[in-house]
């Protein structure tokens, strides 16, 4: 395979990985809203959820996209990374 079939190959592994996880960061905000709209939380409920989504989806942009496209790829194929959202929770301050 030719480096720019590797290159290739490994920016549709980043890309599809990339996809999949923020779709699962953008539906907790989205269950979010809709609990806000059917009266079972507040404003501020919303704005937590924002908030960690907005952390948690800067962490999983700056793995996809701060390395060499060949390197991710390879360590999404062999052991992804999981669990954004817990990632992007605010630090406990006490």
């Amino acid at each position: 395979m030719s480096d720019k079939a590797e290159r290739r190959a490994a920016r549709s592994v980043v890309a599809e990985y990339y996809e999949a996880e923020l779709g699962e960061l953008v539906a907790r905000v989205g269950e979010a809203v809709d609990r806000y709209r059917a009266g079972e939380g507040d404003a501020f409920d919303v704005d937590r959820v924002l908030f960690q989504y907005s952390r948690a989806a800067k962490e999983l942009w700056k793995y996809c996209n701060y390395g060499q496209v060949e390197i991710v790829a390879t360590l999404i194929r062999e052991r992804p990374p999981h669990d954004w959202w817990e990632r992007g929770a605010p630090k406990d301050r006490s």
